[in-house]
């Protein structure tokens, strides 16, 4: 029989919290049982972000010339509402959770939000020696209300114009690498401008515009010291994809412009448990457990945007808001020379 431990562990790394009690202490529900539980108490966290992540890919319709180019400091963040930060618990799609309050369905945290009060269930497992037996377990709380209701990301972004109005995009964050946590996250994408190919372009008060991006993020988070189970190589690792189609228009002025557009959002987030984990069935028993689970989610999205950008000279700053399951606004620093 499996800990429920993994569970926990699986989603206090998420949150890059520590369990707070001894979680080789808990007893399992059941693998099948902590897949279901962490993939609806993660999704809601990774889908905000994979919004975050596309924000400030554009900050004007209007195409930079060949040899053109504008290097900026981007920070991103999606908000949160209410309904992202809980989920229905049903215990009947559980094969072994029941709430210790004797109720079969209730509103339980997810990765965003906070359980107040604590809310306890009670998990069955099978020992070999002494047969059922139930242990009580609390549910973990995501990083709060207070504190969840943005999912920030920052990039630094570069943008060069080639000719005939097409615009090559590039975004990373520089890898972290330390101990215990790896991160890395790149991206590129391609501005083409429909109005550039008009005879009467420079006499055309707005700039129209075309954009395909790809970003793709990576971390791993090292448990060996933390996960209070005995075993090898446990560590967490996601991985992150997101597509973004978008329509551009904006205004072509010497100093404050504005812009807007239409876009679509499409994105997978995959997160895995691995390594090699011996629990404990009992008291004299155990099994190991190699590469747990993994757990996915999913964004397709429609989104609407409105923006502002002001120019000064090389110095450009822009504010931007988008309209989409999950709202996120931008803000850019931009330097660059046409």
């Amino acid at each position: 029989m499996k800990k429920i431990t993994l569970l926990l562990l699986f989603c206090f790394v998420a949150t890059g919290m520590k369990a707070q009690s001894d979680i080789d202490a808990l007893l399992a529900a059941g693998v099948d049982d902590a897949k279901r539980f962490s993939n609806d108490y993660l999704a809601p966290g990774t889908n905000g972000l994979m919004h975050s992540m596309n924000a400030g890919w554009f900050n004007t319709a209007d195409a930079k010339p060949l040899g053109g180019f504008e290097l900026s400091i981007i920070a991103n963040a999606s908000s949160v509402k209410d309904e992202n930060k809980i989920f229905t618990l049903n215990v009947a799609d559980y094969e072994n959770i029941q709430f210790v309050s004797g109720s079969n369905t209730q509103a339980v945290s997810t990765i965003l939000g906070e359980n107040d009060p604590s809310i306890y269930i009670e998990v069955e497992y099978n020992d070999p020696i002494f047969g059922n037996q139930t242990e009580t377990i609390e549910l973990p709380s995501g990083i709060g209300s207070g504190t969840a209701d943005l999912l920030p990301t920052a990039f630094i972004q570069g943008a060069l114009g080639l000719s005939h109005g097409i615009e090559l995009k590039a975004r990373f964050v520089p890898k972290i690498d330390t101990d215990d946590v790896s991160l890395s996250l790149y991206g590129a994408g391609l501005q083409f401008e429909m109005t550039k190919w008009l005879p009467a372009d420079k006499l055309l008060p707005v700039a129209i515009s075309g954009l395909v991006a790809y970003t793709h993020l990576n971390g791993s988070y090292d448990l060996t010291e933390s996960s209070g189970i005995q075993g090898e190589n446990q560590h967490v690792e996601n991985n992150t994809d997101t597509w973004l189609f978008q329509l551009i228009a904006s205004t072509k002025l010497p100093v404050i412009n504005f812009y807007g557009g239409l876009g679509y959002i499409k994105g997978k987030s995959e997160s895995d448990l691995l390594g090699t984990y011996r629990v404990t069935n009992g008291i004299l028993t155990s099994d190991s457990i190699v590469d747990p689970f993994s757990v996915s989610s999913e964004v397709s999205s429609v989104r609407g945007t409105v923006g502002t950008k002001l120019k000064l000279g090389f110095f450009r700053l822009n504010a931007e808001y988008h309209m989409a399951e999950f709202n996120a606004f931008s803000l850019g620093l931009n330097f660059g020379f046409r």
